[in-house]
């Protein structure tokens, strides 16, 4: 897992120090170049930046796993992974969003399933079916949940900390995706949402579901 006190996540860092290489080589030879790689370091400080959470959801609600909007709620009846009728919720991410990943509920990791795929825009609506997808599955009181972490045509590259068998907080980091994407959350029929198509919501933050005789 990755530590959550750094205001930048780690997986950044190789590609602000070869920026911040470039930026004083560039002004050393070619002072009015050194703009360039100056400006591209600031949008990755920018785009990996990791914001403080204050996780307070109740016991029994579902908390949304990314920062995004959501731009498609659909029953499934019958989920391969869920073993029977589910809903799921697609969350778009621009790459103004936070890009990291939390886990929406509290549980142990069951599953994690990597399937390679297509990198098409993550806003076209079949993007989910053919883009390259990582998803995790978590076993919690409201029985399993399945987050998946979807790339799209700028994101390339899905980063997931987690493993089967670790236990995740709720609210807590387990991945992120790079550079513009999508995340899926698919949640037991008898789970009672708590947002709508269109909605803004945040990771860690945002009581997307909650258990019937939740408050």
């Amino acid at each position: 897992m990755t530590n959550e006190s750094f205001p930048i996540v780690p997986s950044a860092w190789p590609y602000l120090v070869f920026l911040l290489l470039a930026t004083a080589l560039a002004y050393y030879f070619y002072p009015w170049l050194a703009v360039i790689p100056a400006v591209l370091f600031l949008f990755i400080a920018y785009f990996f930046r990791n914001p403080k959470r204050a996780v307070t959801a109740t016991e029994g609600q579902i908390l949304s796993p990314a920062d995004g909007v959501i731009r498609e709620i659909k029953a499934v009846a019958d989920d391969p992974f869920m073993g029977g009728p589910a809903v799921r919720l697609s969350i778009f991410l621009s790459i103004f969003n936070v890009h990291l990943n939390r886990s929406p509920v509290t549980g142990r990791v069951f599953l994690r399933h990597y399937r390679p795929g297509k990198y098409i825009p993550a806003f076209k609506s079949h993007a989910s079916e053919v883009n390259e997808r990582n998803l995790v599955g978590i076993e919690s009181s409201a029985g399993p949940i399945l987050v998946t972490q979807i790339t799209g045509f700028l994101a390339r590259r899905i980063v997931c900390w987690a493993k089967p068998g670790d236990f995740l907080q709720q609210g807590q980091l387990f991945g992120l995706i790079k550079f513009g994407s999508c995340t899926e959350l698919v949640l037991p029929s008898h789970v009672v949402l708590t947002v709508q198509r269109g909605q803004k919501v945040k990771g860690g933050v945002t009581v997307v579901g909650r258990l019937p005789d939740a408050l």
